[in-house]
């Protein structure tokens, strides 16, 4: 760690490099802000120069201290300005950087010393504020410049396309949905992707969530859900329910016969064994989420991706209104999926308003509180089950016959069944086609599960996808061309 005098030095060579060759401004912008300079005339004369920069003025000594209105001493200026510049700037800008993170971290150090000495601040209160200033500081230590070069990105191609042709027909290329059409439409759920599954109540948003951690679970890699509405035993016994296909209700009251137990004992002892990790603390904020899950991922690298169990009841900075909360919730955890290179899945509400359209399967449009979502998401899937709404009608049609007295003339139109049909309406896929897939609900056990025909499709497909390999990729050979420029 260098001493104050070295850093000033430091700052003071940046800047005139800056003044000698403005060139070299958009090198040190990339990656500083003024207020990572130690000294506070530094911090204004990096300001001043940032204004000049947008205003395409020079970054000449006379407009520079002219444009400082009084805030610069002149001979301050000049010293600066005839510091000898420096060759190695981005060595010297990182040391500028490392200087105010390690500044910013002191600081934190000493309010989080002054309030824990505070007893009316309440310890989460403190907690959180650590939370959030952590993530702060974490992100401003992140480069803001990312360019790569076009050999760089092409080896990285021809890298994904090997391994790709090494799964030879695989169709996946990222985790499993469990669904042979979703996973023929979507190739899984990729690294870096925020997918959200939007329903209205009661379409079964959490049990079609909680069936894909399952098959994500069974090939082997780990899942981490935040439930903020649902507590986590409620969740196991939904999985328990759907593995086992012993009715939820049963398992709720633990009336269960021999044979039952003897299932739930070996599906029980099958789950405990997987790498499923929920947090069903409530209140929780994108800052907290973050920490958390950067900890798990931290000491459990196989956890492969994140539910958020549901992204509205996730809070936001009150001072904001509700749509500008949501939207940096959900910009939020785009980016913190890119950052640990996992897929996360989101659920969210729907406004209300779609139950008066006559057609009542979700479009974009309903995704509730912002338009922000489904801007960030790189794939919307939308539940729709047709049933829940027949019911939901024979009951109001009942009530008004009753009222009337004519109950006798009531003909329902829902028919209780113990599997009804329902459907993944893909209605974003930022990286392949749109479709519905139709699929069925077991209300018995929690459970959507594939049609026949979905499966045979499946099958047809892959058959499909073997005659068409025509045209070998040799990626060696390309690859080693490259690597030669």
């Amino acid at each position: 760690m260098q001493d104050t005098n070295t850093l000033v030095q430091i700052e003071k060579a940046v800047l005139s490099s800056i003044i000698f060759s403005p060139s070299n401004f958009e090198d040190v912008s990339s990656i500083l802000k003024s207020t990572d300079f130690f000294v506070p005339s530094h911090r204004i004369l990096f300001q001043i120069i940032q204004e000049c920069e947008k205003l395409e003025l020079p970054f000449d000594e006379q407009i520079l201290l002219q444009r400082s209105a009084g805030r610069i001493n002149e001979n301050e200026l000049i010293e600066i300005a005839s510091t000898n510049p420096i060759a190695n700037i981005p060595a010297y800008t990182q040391e500028i950087k490392a200087a105010s993170i390690r500044r910013s971290l002191r600081d934190l150090a000493n309010t989080l010393r002054e309030q824990s000495f505070d007893n009316t601040r309440n310890p989460q209160e403190i907690m959180d504020l650590l939370e959030r200033e952590l993530s702060d500081i974490s992100l401003e230590n992140i480069a803001r410049s990312n360019f790569q070069s076009s050999r760089e990105l092409v080896l990285e191609t021809i890298k994904h396309l090997e391994e790709l042709k090494s799964r030879g027909n695989e169709i996946l290329t990222g985790l499993t949905t469990g669904f042979q059409e979703l996973n023929m439409i979507t190739t899984g759920f990729n690294k870096g992707d925020l997918i959200i599954i939007g329903a209205r109540p009661s379409m079964g948003k959490t049990a079609l969530v909680l069936n894909i951690a399952q098959n994500i679970l069974n090939s082997q890699a780990g899942v981490a859900i935040f439930s903020l509405e649902m507590p986590a035993t409620q969740l196991i016994l939904r999985m328990l329910s759907s593995l086992t296909s012993i009715p939820l209700h049963a398992l709720r009251r633990g009336d269960l016969t021999e044979n039952e137990w003897s299932d739930l004992t070996l599906y029980s002892d099958s789950l405990a064994q997987k790498e499923l990790f929920i947090d069903d603390g409530s209140m929780l904020n994108i800052a907290q989420l973050r920490s958390k899950l950067r900890r798990l991922k931290r000491h459990n690298p196989n956890v492969g991706i994140a539910i958020v169990d549901y992204l509205q009841l996730m809070i936001g900075d009150r001072n904001q209104g509700r749509q500008i909360e949501v939207s940096d919730i959900s910009r939020g955890l785009k980016t913190l999926a890119r950052e640990l290179e996992i897929p996360i899945i989101a659920l969210s509400q729907l406004s209300r308003s779609l139950d008066s359209r006559d057609d009542k399967r979700p479009i974009l449009s309903d995704l509730r509180d912002s338009g922000a979502i489904e801007q960030d998401a790189d794939m919307i899937l939308f539940l729709y089950r047709d049933d829940v709404y027949k019911k939901h009608e024979d009951k109001q049609r009942l009530a008004r016959l009753k009222k009337e007295g004519k109950e006798k003339d009531f003909k329902a139109e829902y028919q209780e069944r113990e599997s009804e049909p329902a459907e993944i309406i893909i209605a974003k896929n930022r990286n392949g086609e749109t479709r519905t897939i139709h699929v069925q609900f077991n209300k018995r056990f929690t459970r959507f599960e594939e049609k026949a025909k979905d499966r045979i499709y499946s099958q047809n497909t892959e058959t499909k996808i073997e005659e068409d390999k025509g045209v070998s990729l040799d990626v060696e050979e390309i690859t080693n061309m490259i690597t030669k420029l």
